[in-house]
């Protein structure tokens, strides 16, 4: 199979690779494609730059590289866009997915409530999961490019919620709510045996701070602060 070829099948397969081309230098124009699989195809690219892979291909980006020798080898990010999953199907939350669409991202909503959780109320979100915390995160399996956000500000869906995301592999974990709130959630948090280390990963109370009043405001912190 043709590197072309494979590269083509990525858009429907939804794997994640990384294609490598020698761009200045020694052996310019060489090209080898990565994927997470650990199939690979070409060659003539500096071991340099292809040990790179496991950390191009979680960022999520394309990059440059520099190598000794004036080589320059330019790292090509291919994969499906990322995912953002907000557990709370409140006014934030749709805010969320529509400043989130923007971006090309996927983005899905889930809650326990079903007179919440509706396309009319969440008419931005691609998926709709109505289960609770645990069951809904186990469905979505967030990896590396997949942010969480909690916005219920209800402890019985905030914490198994919380709890599930921290088990995950999720680049990104926050929680919505005031600064009382968030030291009283991670206090319960570590009554329930989630390690420091773990907790450090929460991002709460979630977002830049840059005035936010509205929920389109909050919503543009907390997009701002996953993009950071």
């Amino acid at each position: 199979m043709s590197l072309l070829h494979r590269l083509s099948e990525l858009r429907d397969s939804g794997e994640r690779g990384v294609l490598f081309t020698v761009v200045e230098g020694e052996g310019i124009g060489g090209k080898e494609l990565i994927l997470e699989s650990g199939e690979r195809l070409g060659g003539g690219v500096p071991g340099d730059a292809t040990g790179q892979f496991p950390e191009l291909v979680r960022r999520g980006r394309n990059r440059l590289l520099s190598l000794d020798g004036d080589v320059k080898v330019f790292a090509e990010w291919y994969g499906p866009p990322p995912r953002i999953f907000v557990y709370g199907a409140v006014d934030t939350a749709e805010a969320l997915c529509r400043a989130a669409k923007l971006l090309g991202w996927t983005a899905i909503v889930g809650d326990a409530r079903g007179m919440f959780l509706t396309p009319e109320r969440m008419p931005s979100a691609d998926i709709l999961i109505q289960k609770w915390p645990e069951e809904a995160i186990a469905e979505l399996e967030p990896d590396h490019q997949t942010a969480v956000v909690v916005l219920t500000h209800d402890d019985k869906f905030d914490e198994p919620a919380l709890k599930a995301a921290l088990a995950s592999e999720a680049f990104y974990v926050g929680a919505l709510g005031s600064r009382r709130t968030t030291e009283r959630r991670r206090g319960r948090l570590l009554e329930a045996g989630v390690a420091e280390e773990q907790l450090a990963r929460i991002m709460g109370p979630c977002g830049l701070d840059i005035g936010a009043d509205t929920q389109e405001e909050t919503a543009l912190a907390i997009l701002a602060e996953i993009l950071a």
